[in-house]
């Protein structure tokens, strides 16, 4: 029996596991660890561990380390805190791998405590390139690695010129396309009412006629500056003819930032054509995403899952620097006119489908190497 910790922290890194641990629940030599942390265990970031739950996971252990503030430092008192108690469960239950996924600055905690109780430490998503601190988080969790998922081809390739050992890389492609292949076949138009299903506030547009999709969240580095930056994004969306469906930010440093000024913005305009929402399942979030008319913000999906649907999207800012991009992707500032004009550009032409992220079986791939991998030694070294 092969004991692994898979660690979620947040709505995202739980989009990505999804299809993995259903093709993990039926191996019968696989045991299944689910720690759930961070954000996921907050309301007000849509509390993922419901939806764990719900999806018939169960749940072995919850490690809260969130702070109730937006300051520098939290992160760094977070972690602190993480690693102790990280290290404490996984010297308790002992397991024989710990998961780790993408390069939220959260999983540095359990990756630390693993590292140094000589715990073989598998990180999926590892080796691409992005803004702001993420891509350090990312390289960083690589070195500390021994079992690489990288997505793409490149970066594949990156691990490699990291040092780490050609054996134990596998491309895998993206486990979050895996839900976007599932979730557009067979569809001809939205399956659910999102209003009666996840509620939201703000106002309840009619969207059988189309609508778009926000998700910007702050970036570290630019944190002092999330508030402006989230009034310009506002100005741009509110001139586009319509209905606007909000996610709320994540819980990165700056996130005070752009919720104030959303509620701000939602009470003084009575929200008119916006709708606000928290979280959804990763199937209805995908479909919502398909039937869309384009995303806008500065979301991963947009470069990721939104490549391999098709859909028109507008980046704004940093956050997503130096990521692969499919031919759905158009990059601006923080300028309300440039997010305007990109919309109206990309949502004019028809946008050519992308698999650089993958082709929908890495779930299975992931689970099946999972399975039979060869334990690697936790050291580094490598025979010349």
């Amino acid at each position: 029996m092969r004991k692994i910790s898979l660690v979620i922290t947040a709505r995202s890194s739980y989009t990505k596991y999804k299809t993995i641990l259903d093709n993990l629940i039926n191996k019968k030599n696989i045991k299944i660890d689910i720690v759930c942390s961070g954000s996921a265990l907050i309301d007000k970031f849509g509390k993922v561990e419901d939806e764990i739950i719900k999806d018939g996971f169960k749940i072995g252990k919850k490690i809260n380390f969130i702070l109730d503030n937006d300051e520098d430092d939290r992160p760094g008192k977070e972690l602190s805190m993480a690693i102790f108690n990280f290290s404490e469960y996984f010297k308790e239950q002992k397991p024989d791998m710990v998961t780790v996924m993408a390069d939220r600055y959260e999983i540095l905690a359990p990756t630390i405590s693993a590292a140094f109780l000589n715990i073989p430490i598998v990180h999926i998503q590892g080796g691409e390139l992005s803004g702001n601190i993420d891509e350090k988080v990312r390289h960083a969790v690589t070195k500390l690695s021994n079992i690489h998922f990288p997505a793409t081809t490149k970066s594949m390739q990156n691990i490699i010129q990291m040092g780490e050992n050609k054996k134990n890389i596998f491309k895998t492609g993206c486990p979050s396309i895996d839900i976007a292949k599932r979730t557009i076949k067979n569809k001809k138009k939205l399956s659910f009412d999102i209003y009666k299903k996840y509620g939201g506030v703000g106002s309840f547009p009619n969207i059988e006629n189309g609508y778009i999709i926000v998700m910007q969240h702050p970036v570290t580095d630019e944190n002092k500056r999330s508030g402006k930056q989230i009034i310009e994004t506002l100005k741009a969306v509110s001139k586009i003819n319509k209905p606007v469906i909000w996610f709320w930010p994540n819980v990165d440093i700056g996130t005070d930032g752009i919720s104030t000024n959303l509620r701000i913005f939602r009470e003084k305009t009575k929200s008119k054509n916006f709708h606000f929402i928290k979280n959804m399942n990763p199937y209805d979030f995908l479909e919502l995403v398909y039937f869309s008319n384009g995303i806008i913000g500065n979301s991963s999906c947009a470069i990721r899952e939104c490549s391999f649907l098709g859909i028109p999207a507008v980046n704004i800012g940093t956050r997503q620097n130096n990521r692969e991009r499919g031919p759905n992707v158009i990059d601006v500032g923080h300028d309300h006119k440039e997010i305007y004009k990109a919309f109206n550009k990309i949502t004019s032409k028809k946008i050519n489908k992308s698999i650089i992220y993958g082709d929908g079986n890495a779930g299975k791939r992931i689970a099946d190497k999972l399975e039979k991998v060869i334990l690697v030694s936790t050291k580094k070294f490598i025979s010349l």
